[in-house]
């Protein structure tokens, strides 16, 4: 269970009611056989004033003991209420309802928590709904009821004269799908002929907008609303397809409107009305409602729990239900304060494959290892089978984490065979936010971190740069390039890697930038070429104008030390894309040389010499390996044989070699190559400048191995000594090849200890280490 969201289910879950007066037990009848109705037991199994609890007809998962009584067989279930004592009888199916059942409980004494057929005419007849909707001035869109098929041509004639899209209706009841979204005109005449084959039918004006459900407890005189809850119609994701019973709901749903408010909008006027025609409407009274651009307006009157909506508002009720049902019953509703728990719950439908048609059920197979009931953070209410088969639940502080809950389970238990969307509560996002910022994107701070690396941007600008910061585009004058002989551009893109992550627990961003810049600049002089401009990519969770000025400002610093330009780039905001916190660091350098001054060059043979140039640290390569070597060392500790803590010697930027080597490539034909020691250390990067006929021997402890790297060999002590220096560079960021001859001369132009490491032999582009 997430923290923040306490669902006391463990052991016996029964909870001791506040409630004065109204502690003895009740015997309680649930009626109706569907996952709403396991719902409803499960909640009032849970309750201290639950006596003996009875379902008719149940389902062999829900809690109690089951009776073989259909729904809808008013005289048997009033028979077997009086017989056993009955206290209070819930009623789940509108079918129940419209068959009277409530009045007959009630004329045998029996509390029944429902309205009755004359009250309970709100859902079975939605020519009445519209009627009394008309009369109290309740929101709604245009409407036309037709009483039977002799008004075919009426009904047509309204749609075709009211000039819009409309929705077609069955007058009774259809279990949630007598309604018809016609998509052209020639379907939306067959399903008005189609549905008068069933009765009357009611059109209405297509209304747009989200739509939630509003249901409140009624007592015949005053209303309490649950939260706003979220069905799920349409079969198909996206909401499309055909309509259903519901494929899942969510609670609280993102309104922005006051539930109350709501409440004395749509429901207690109607609950005002039908006392005053002598019709208290006792039970809950479900208001469908759609959130147009002029504000809520009516869709519907169900007069029951709606399923799903019931089962993920009643997980969510602190209130015991039995008191509540009770003080509706009693007309005791304004005196008891209902009250829900904190937290979210979303529920998934799994159904047959072929529903809404008629169908098999699912396959035992389909749902393997399914636990029906309560379960660490979800809850398994079992359907109908053939059609809305199961309910799965997930129930945490937030509504992300219900979401992740319920399609856990729904992954497990859901097979290739079963119908569901994977889609429930995909509209909540959108409902919660009110800015671009709301959705993690705050475009005024990245505007800000532009002007924060404004300055150090415009210090590396020369007058080769037309155009300054906020171009859709890096504008340079290539005049000098032209001027060349025979230029060639080398292009380096490339990325900091793994770094990133010590650089932000560190709060070391400058490190990144000049990683880049130089990791880019040294890319491109191995063939020879001298940088021109960069462009560097920063993206993150969210953007914060101090943190990619210090990484930007970086990438200036590197760019200004090699004469390059730092021409653009982009600034990502992508929240959920990388954990908060995260970020990234990439880019692109552009540089050239003279055709004819290519490197490597061809005549690299066995007997040349590797010169090897030492490394700032392990610059931006193995560091995936090098984080869990040290994953539970903070990053101020200094083990042996570290000359400083471990956190600075990891975060050491990359170093560049231009101002080293520029005096050694002014000579052409001294260097013969040059290996950027990067991903895949020695063993990988030196043979990328060999010729297919030779192999590099290098010897080991020729060159000092830096304190962090003896460490590292210390630590990671299982690792091949191969798979050791393919990971990291082992001190040795850049080899060069150079004539046995020319070794001194070359060691004289380079301003700096070099060390003699290796030499070429003849073979097949491999490396040994001896």
């Amino acid at each position: 269970m997430s923290d923040g969201f306490e669902l006391t289910i463990e052991n016996d879950p029964r909870e001791p009611d506040d409630v004065a007066g109204t502690s003895l037990p009740i015997d309680v009848l649930i009626v109706g056989g569907g996952a709403r109705e396991h719902a409803l037991a499960w909640t009032a199994h849970r309750s201290a004033r639950c006596g003996m609890l009875f379902t008719a007809p149940g389902n062999d998962d829900m809690p109690g003991e089951r009776v073989a009584i259909a729904a809808d067989d008013v005289e048997e279930l009033t028979d077997f209420a009086v017989a056993n004592e009955i206290d209070l009888v819930i009623i789940g199916p509108e079918v129940a309802l419209a068959a009277g059942l409530v009045d007959s409980l009630t004329a045998a004494g029996i509390q029944a928590f429902g309205p009755t057929r004359d009250a309970a005419q709100l859902e079975w007849d939605k020519a009445f709904t519209r009627q009394v909707a008309s009369e109290l001035g309740l929101p709604s869109p245009a409407y036309a009821a037709f009483e039977s098929a002799a008004r075919i041509d009426d009904a047509i004639a309204w749609w075709k004269a009211l000039g819009r899209q409309i929705v077609v209706k069955q007058v009774g009841l259809a279990s949630g799908k007598g309604v018809a979204v016609p998509l052209d005109d020639e379907t939306c005449e067959a399903a008005i002929r189609s549905f008068f084959q069933s009765g009357g039918v009611v059109l209405e004006e297509r209304l747009s907008g989200p739509e939630c459900s509003l249901l409140a407890f009624c007592d015949g005189m005053s209303a309490v609303a649950l939260p706003f809850a979220q069905d799920h119609k349409r079969l198909g994701e996206g909401d499309t397809g055909p309509n259903t019973g519901g494929m899942g709901a969510y609670a609280p749903a993102p309104v922005p409107y006051d539930a109350d408010v709501l409440t004395a909008t749509f429901i207690q006027p109607v609950v005002d009305y039908m006392q005053l025609r002598g019709t208290p409407f006792v039970g809950v009274l479900y208001a469908g409602l759609m959130l147009t651009s002029e504000g809520p307006k009516l869709l519907e009157f169900n007069c029951r729990f709606g399923d799903p909506e019931a089962q993920v508002l009643l997980p969510l009720l602190e209130t015991d239900l039995l008191t509540v049902a009770t003080a509706c019953c009693t007309g005791n509703l304004s005196k008891t304060k209902v009250s829900v728990r904190p937290g979210a719950a979303l529920g998934v439908v799994i159904a047959a494959a072929n529903y809404p048609a008629p169908g098999p059920p699912l396959e035992p197979a389909d749902v393997a290892d399914i636990v029906i009931g309560e379960s660490e953070g979800t809850l398994v209410f079992r359907g109908n089978p053939g059609g809305r088969e199961y309910t799965v639940v997930g129930l945490a502080s937030s509504l992300a984490e219900a979401r992740n809950a319920a399609y856990e389970v729904v992954a497990r238990i859901a097979s290739p065979g079963a119908r569901y969307r994977r889609d429930i509560g995909w509209r909540a996002n959108g409902a919660s936010l009110s800015s671009y910022a709301a959705a993690g994107v705050d475009i005024d701070e990245g505007t800000r971190a532009v002007e924060q690396l404004k300055a150090g941007v415009e210090r590396t600008h020369t007058s080769s740069v037309l155009g300054g910061i906020g171009a859709f585009g890096g504008t340079f004058d290539l005049s000098q390039v032209v001027r060349m002989d025979k230029p060639v551009l080398v292009a380096s893109t490339d990325g900091v890697g793994t770094k990133v992550e010590l650089a932000a627990r560190a709060g070391r961003y400058d490190v990144p930038g000049q990683d880049i810049v130089n990791h880019c600049i040294n890319d491109v002089l191995v063939q020879g070429a001298r940088p021109l401009f960069f462009l560097d990519y920063f993206a993150s969770s969210s953007i914060r104008a101090e943190q990619v000025a210090a990484v930007v400002n970086g990438m200036s610093m590197a760019c200004a030390a090699a004469g390059c330009v730092l021409l653009g780039g982009e600034t990502a905001e992508m929240p959920g894309v990388y954990m908060p916190g995260a970020f990234d660091v990439a880019g692109t350098l552009v540089g050239v040389v003279e055709k004819d001054r290519l490197l490597p060059l061809d005549t690299i043979v066995p007997g040349d010499v590797l010169i090897g140039l030492l490394s700032s640290g392990p610059h931006t390569n193995g560091y995936s390996l090098l984080r869990k070597l040290f994953d539970w060392l903070p990053l101020d500790a200094q083990p042996a044989p570290l000359d400083r803590p471990i956190g600075e010697a990891l975060l050491q930027p990359h170093r560049s070699y231009l101002n080293a080597l520029e005096r050694a490539l002014v000579d052409h034909g001294l260097i013969k190559g040059l290996a950027h020691i990067t991903g895949g250390g020695l063993i990988d990067n030196v043979p990328r400048v060999l010729p297919a006929d030779c192999d590099a021997q290098i010897t080991l402890g020729s060159w000092p191995v830096p304190p962090l790297f003896r460490l590292v060999e210390q630590v990671a002590s299982a690792l091949p000594q191969t798979e050791l220096y393919r990971t990291v560079n082992m001190g040795i960021g850049m080899v060069v090849v150079v004539d046995a001859e020319r070794v001194a001369e070359l060691r004289a132009q380079i301003n700096e200890p070099t060390w003699i490491i290796g030499e070429v032999v003849a073979g097949d582009k491999r490396v040994h280490l001896v």
